[in-house]
């Protein structure tokens, strides 16, 4: 696809599903090489069989971006294989189901290690090769509960705000620079995240699966739809991006009534 503004290589975390996938796939097509980091080496495998075909170049990185070592030696391999990095995606993301009474310390501490520390690992491990590209970009992915924040979401939300504030702080100091910043935040986007998502070990299969199911109903959007989105908004460098007509009904309510948008969209999601 011609026109996109960078060139060069794409780091891209949680790229064996998801989003991450998907964001693979539009990468390739818009002419970029792709260093592909996942915690799942078959997950990771199969992508890349995927773009086989495809003329890019494209390396493979098992990586938990909780592990501050493995974060830390990346950036030596990437270069190796790639030079430098014009596009960062942090994208690695886990749920866990409960509500805040429900959740062992450690399974809180185990989310907020993945989505908030990790994203924040790879930008300081990375953010020396995005420099030295003509134009870079680091692509945050948050969460409309990065917006808002359900109740039983105590963990996630934490962790989806604490990316946002992240984001928007270092935008601004990096404004002028060569590297800008892109938060982004979905809605129901039909990825494993639930299926994936830790639970309470206390819990019913029952309410496991009533929780699942739950959850399930508002990931709709197909994750192609959901890259191209986001892509199309890293195009025109755009500092946020909200994913789906969920994600952005969520927000406008959010800010008609900060203090009792829940209500509204709990009856909505009831009824």
């Amino acid at each position: 696809m011609s026109g996109f503004p960078y060139s060069g290589t794409a780091l891209v975390t949680g790229a064996g599903s998801g989003i991450g996938r998907a964001l693979a796939h539009g990468l390739a097509g818009r002419g970029m090489d792709l260093a592909l980091a996942d915690i799942s080496e078959e997950r990771l495998d199969a992508v890349a069989k995927e773009l086989r075909s495809n003329s890019r170049k494209v390396t493979t990185h098992v990586l938990d971006v909780a592990d501050k070592e493995a974060v830390a030696a990346l950036p030596q391999a990437v270069r190796r294989d790639h030079g430098t990095v014009s596009l960062l995606f942090n994208n690695a993301g886990v749920a866990l189901g409960g509500d805040f009474e429900e959740v062992a310390e450690e399974d809180f501490d185990w989310l907020v290690a993945i989505n908030f520390s990790g994203v924040v690992r790879m930008t300081r491990a990375f953010l020396p090769l995005l420099r030295e590209a003509p134009k870079a970009r680091l692509v945050n992915v948050s969460s409309i509960y990065g917006v808002i924040a359900p109740a039983g979401q105590t963990a996630y939300s934490a962790s989806k705000f604490a990316v946002r504030g992240f984001s928007e702080a270092l935008r601004h100091e990096l404004d002028g620079s060569s590297v800008g910043v892109t938060v982004v935040h979905p809605g129901g986007i039909a990825t494993n995240i639930a299926k994936d998502a830790r639970v309470n070990a206390e819990a019913s299969d029952e309410d496991i699966e009533k929780r699942r199911a739950q959850a399930d109903r508002f990931l709709r959007m197909p994750p192609p739809r959901a890259a191209e989105i986001i892509l199309r908004a890293v195009e025109k460098d755009a500092p946020r991006v909200l994913v789906g007509n969920d994600a952005k009904i969520a927000e406008t309510l959010q800010r008609l009534l900060p203090a009792r948008y829940w209500g509204v969209l709990s009856r909505r999601a009831m009824g």
